[in-house]
């Protein structure tokens, strides 16, 4: 047998975890000297303690730990919450890995200030665009707000046009306006759009997409972004430093027009157009 420091030893955790455990009843010691109350472990008991600390890395609490190695939770019951748990961690990654891009891209705008950007900005007239569109509210304006809306946006879009028989007539165009919500100050209108024929009808496409026009932009600056729209911010500054620079004046929030969109986000293209003001 072993001495309550000895399996902690053993099992790489601290006597204070042990005693925990004890009180939780998820790892009673094997036994208990009725005199000095001091605890003692089997070897066996190692492969319990693994198993504990395992499902609590999985991200369980300790009483749903405690339920299953009890067996109060059926094989498909657990299979569920193994999953649910593998798309929170997912998720988590996928959050950890946009919010690095941002810090990366916010080190290269630092690094670059000073010099002269290498971004070919250029001006024009946009056409107006007949889109059928899904709308959701975003905190901010920043990347790691608009992705989470935008992406499940066009998905639903995206579905909701093909489920129609319905082939986009151009690239998607996404753009912004001020939610205008006193409770929400920053918070930012977001609309994912897929141009359609004039003869397409919001009826057809399902409850919650509208048919909108979006008007002609007489001047436009326009600067073509290539990688994931989670490092766009690089590009945004140097159109906007180019408009300051050239005595221009923005009029809103640049449209985005998805020009590629391959499964690897860093392969995207997409084009920045912010309006001018006359």
């Amino acid at each position: 047998m072993f001495t309550i420091g000895d399996f902690a030893k053993h099992g790489r955790v601290s006597v204070r975890m042990l005693r925990h455990y004890d009180a939780l009843g998820l790892l009673r010691p094997a036994r208990v000297d009725p005199a000095s109350g001091y605890r003692f472990y089997e070897a066996g008991q190692l492969a319990r303690l693994n198993r504990v600390i395992a499902l609590k890395e999985l991200g369980f609490s300790l009483d749903q730990v405690g339920s299953i190695l009890d067996e109060l939770v059926g094989p498909e019951e657990l299979r569920g919450m193994l999953r649910l748990r593998r798309t929170e961690l997912e998720s988590a990654m996928a959050a950890a890995a946009a919010r690095l891009t941002q810090v990366e891209t916010r080190l290269r705008i630092i690094e670059s200030e000073g010099t002269m950007s290498s971004i070919d900005i250029v001006v024009k007239s946009l056409p107006p665009v007949r889109l059928a569109e899904l709308s959701g509210i975003a905190g901010s304006y920043e990347p790691q707000d608009i992705t989470p809306v935008i992406g499940p946006l066009y998905e639903a879009l995206c579905r909701r046009i093909e489920a129609a028989g319905v082939t986009p007539a151009a690239p998607g165009i996404s753009y912004y306006e001020d939610a205008g919500d006193p409770a929400r100050p920053g918070a930012v209108l977001v609309h994912a759009g897929l141009p359609v024929a004039d003869s397409v009808r919001a009826e057809d496409l399902g409850g919650g997409v509208r048919i909108v026009l979006l008007p002609a932009v007489e001047r436009a600056a326009t600067v073509v972004h290539r990688g994931s729209m989670d490092s766009v911010l690089l590009t945004a500054q140097a159109l906007a430093q180019w408009i300051d620079a050239n005595g221009e004046r923005s009029s809103g929030y640049a449209r985005e027009l998805t020009l590629a969109c391959p499964e690897d986000r860093d392969q995207w293209v997409t084009e920045l157009q912010e309006p001018l003001g006359v």
